[in-house]
């Protein structure tokens, strides 16, 4: 019997808006940012972004908005009447759910009262900050442009204005020491943040840190300081419940967890990328990449630079390497239901992951051990071979 390969449901769906100016590029950075080394074209960038959405209109027609997460470089660069202008765009265009999540990310470096409380009037109810680290020498090692100062401003800001936010933290810095990775953390657990995420810095490629590496803990130290983050927040209280994410009771990231649970996203702006279902396909597209470039682009109603089908042969692989990533695993009908497949499309893969105890699972759930995070490059490589 040939395999089912139509949706029987669309997913939820979020819209991620990209904006990729930034004071200063970090060395470790990959993302596509780009340093504002004249004033910032705030305008023509809100006028494309808004003839990229209606360009998108025809593929996510009648579908409510879930999520919305602006990103970048540094979003909080722009104005506030630029994000309101931006979101009055995007009501105005989209139906977007009644308590949908809005995110907006920001570099303490360019944190201010009044435009923050702009933002929050303006619709964002979610700020994510870039703290990194509250070491002046870390800071420094990673390029940020902030101070620890900035960092306790920023948050004390964030905590007047927004119920939900998250702090962004960074381990295995240079010449980091455990204590050192515990006293950034103690200094982020005072201000009961109801997010934290915890990132292992990685040299990434085409980064300076990859062409000029710093001395960086070696791996049974950043493995001890993973345990470390991991059974403090444990012991505080948060949820463990993606590989870098940590959340009070009902504090989890909705526009992540939809990525992670392989749901829709429209990314428009410049390099955003986006992973759009219809009964019968799913495609991805990534816009034009440099500023200028997409901006052209767009305001001539041509935003899209690649676009291509995802394959049924993918689809199981793509799914698992998002949901692996969830620390409680995901339902065997959520895989059905995103990837239009049937079990039996990965019953191998499983049964293999199980033997190796990287994976528990029954006839409802898959769960990944702790020894499957641990090792989820291996886990998911298993799946790379997927039979459809």
């Amino acid at each position: 019997m040939p395999l089912q390969h139509n949706l029987t449901a669309l997913p939820p769906l979020s819209l991620y808006i990209h904006i990729p100016w930034c004071v200063k590029k970090c060395p470790y950075c990959d993302f596509n940012s780009h340093t504002a080394r004249d004033a910032i074209p705030e305008q023509r960038y809100i006028e494309a972004l808004t003839r990229d959405l209606e360009s998108a209109l025809p593929l996510i027609w009648g579908r409510n908005i879930h999520s919305i997460f602006f990103g970048g470089g540094t979003p909080s660069l722009f104005s506030g009447e630029g994000i309101d202008n931006i979101l009055t765009t995007v009501r105005s265009l989209l139906k977007l759910d009644f308590f949908a999540e809005v995110t907006l990310e920001a570099n303490p470096g360019t944190v201010e009262a009044n435009k923050f409380q702009e933002f929050k009037s303006a619709g964002i109810n979610r700020l994510s900050l870039g703290i990194q680290s509250f070491n002046p020498a870390h800071l420094s090692a990673l390029g940020r442009i902030h101070n620890d100062r900035d960092a306790h401003n920023a948050i004390g800001i964030a905590k007047d204005n927004f119920d939900n936010f998250n702090l962004d933290l960074m381990y295995a810095l240079p010449n980091q020491t455990l204590l050192q990775a515990q006293q950034d953390l103690n200094t982020a657990l005072s201000y009961t943040p109801p997010h934290l995420s915890c990132y292992h810095l990685t040299l990434e490629p085409n980064t300076p840190f990859l062409h000029h590496p710093p001395s960086l803990p070696d791996d049974d130290l950043s493995a001890d300081m993973q345990v470390m983050i991991e059974t403090t927040l444990v012991t505080a209280n948060y949820l463990h419940y993606e590989t870098s994410a940590f959340a009070q009771p009902h504090r989890k990231a909705k526009h992540n967890l939809n990525y992670w649970q392989f749901g829709d996203y429209l990314g428009i702006g410049a390099g955003a990328h986006s992973k759009l279902s219809f009964h019968n396909r799913m495609i991805r597209q990534m816009r034009h990449k440099l500023p200028r470039e997409y901006m052209d682009h767009a305001l001539v109603g041509n935003p899209v630079q690649t676009e291509h089908e995802i394959s049924t042969s993918d689809r199981s692989f793509e799914f698992m390497m998002n949901a692996l990533r969830l620390t409680n695993g995901f339902d065997l009908s959520l895989f059905s239901e995103r990837t239009g497949l049937p079990i039996t499309a990965i019953h191998k893969q499983l049964e293999l992951a199980e033997a190796q105890q990287l994976i528990t699972r029954d006839h409802i759930h898959v769960t990944p051990t702790l020894h499957g995070q641990r090792f989820l490059n291996d886990l998911l490589g298993l799946f790379l071979t997927s039979s459809t």
